[in-house]
């Protein structure tokens, strides 16, 4: 066998060894969800208040695909070293910035915005009361209510579009912590009205897009999510008002079917 022809070929062995090697490793990378991070855990329980110290923290690597935009990675150790925990974190739980008491540092709004995201302000509905008691830290739907029509006219006629799922609230109003706003000098708890209906939601740019597009063409409200619910709808209708009136007339004649359509009593004696 000529030498130099055994040499290439073996080369070339070499390579496509090497390459199938590299194509199974990231295969297997991205079947188990990714390459993984380093979050910050409990090594045993924190009560509330404590202040936190080195030995009361480890790290665990988790694959990117199920990280929380909430949670504290290992490059964010200095950060939260000496502040006091707002939540009871049991034993091998993630730390997450909203286990985390209010405080100056976590009063930063930028600070919590995790790479690749923006932070959104959006206000909601005057009359959507639910809005008042989403905390920071919770995942809610966005939905955008608009009049019909491309043009976005006036129309008696208007259209109920999701628009988003599973969104993280950084803030409530100006809180951007999840424990509710003590006034320091009555020690109680305070509210402010004014602020209720604002919310700011952790999206991606064009995301915001949206969420701009939306508020100029209509009114916005959201929905509070369970905080362990992963799941997201592929597809959600769109729900129009001609709807509502379509079933509340189905209604009202399925009403009027069942009045008329029992037996009846005339002169005592049954009519069927």
């Amino acid at each position: 066998m000529n030498r130099r022809a055994f040499i290439i070929a073996l080369i070339v062995t070499v390579i496509g060894v090497f390459l199938l090697a590299l194509y199974q490793r990231r295969f297997e990378t991205e079947a188990s969800g990714g390459e993984k991070v380093k979050l910050l855990i409990a090594v045993k329980p924190i009560e509330r208040g404590t202040v936190i110290t080195d030995d009361m923290i480890a790290t665990r690597e988790v694959p990117m695909a199920y990280v929380e935009d909430r949670a504290i990675k290992e490059g964010e150790r200095a950060k939260i070293m000496g502040l006091r925990i707002g939540n009871l974190v049991l034993a091998q739980q993630t730390l997450m910035w909203t286990d985390l008491a209010s405080n100056e540092e976590a009063r930063d709004l930028s600070g919590l915005i995790q790479p690749g995201s923006r932070a959104v302000t959006i206000r909601t509905s005057r009359d959507d009361s639910n809005a008042a008691l989403i905390r920071p830290g919770d995942y809610v739907d966005v939905i955008s209510v608009m009049p019909e029509g491309s043009g976005g006219g006036q129309s008696e006629h208007l259209s109920s579009v999701v628009l988003m799922q599973r969104v993280l609230v950084l803030a409530s109003g100006l809180n951007v912590s999840p424990q509710d706003p003590v006034d320091p000098s009555t020690g109680s708890i305070k509210f402010n009205n004014a602020d209720s209906t604002l919310l700011t939601l952790s999206v991606t740019l064009q995301e915001a897009q949206v969420l701009a597009l939306a508020a100029e063409k209509g009114r916005l409200a959201v929905i509070l999510r369970p905080p362990n619910d992963q799941r997201v709808a592929a597809t959600v209708n769109d729900v129009s008002s001609k709807q509502l009136f379509e079933a509340k007339e189905r209604a009202n004649l399925n009403i009027r079917r069942s009045n008329t359509s029992g037996p009846q009593v005339i002169g005592g004696t049954e009519n069927k």
